[in-house]
């Protein structure tokens, strides 16, 4: 089982750096605010997440996630370091908030899939 569960991060870590790389042509995996006198539609959604995650009301988090959808690349971006953050959950964390490995997978994949991305297979 832990195999499994090791096997499943490794995907969804590989999946983001491909995104990264191929998409967003950046090699940096997290989202920054670049002006805080300024924010964005998406920094306050990134501000939201962050202290959700920060609660570990995980489930609430990527419902906002979803329902803040937006085609952008900002947007892209603040997802990719979501779904990375959420990777860096412990199993024991996920759990204790009903979350899993595969949650988090599958929210990617709906990520990239909504933003009409197709990764080649790894």
């Amino acid at each position: 089982m832990y195999y499994e569960r090791d096997w499943i991060m490794r995907q969804i870590q590989m999946a983001i750096q491909l995104i990264a790389k191929l998409v967003l042509k950046n090699d940096f995996l997290q989202y920054e605010i670049k002006d805080e006198a300024n924010l964005s539609r998406a920094d306050l959604l990134y501000q939201q997440l962050a202290k959700l995650l920060d609660e570990l009301k995980i489930c609430d988090a990527e419902d906002l996630l979803f329902s803040s959808f937006d085609n952008s690349r900002e947007y892209l971006m603040l997802a990719i370091d979501f779904y990375n953050r959420l990777n860096g959950f412990s199993d024991d964390a996920l759990e204790n908030n009903n979350f899993s490995r595969e949650e988090i997978n599958e929210g990617l994949n709906e990520i990239i899939r909504r933003h009409g991305i197709t990764l080649p297979s790894v």
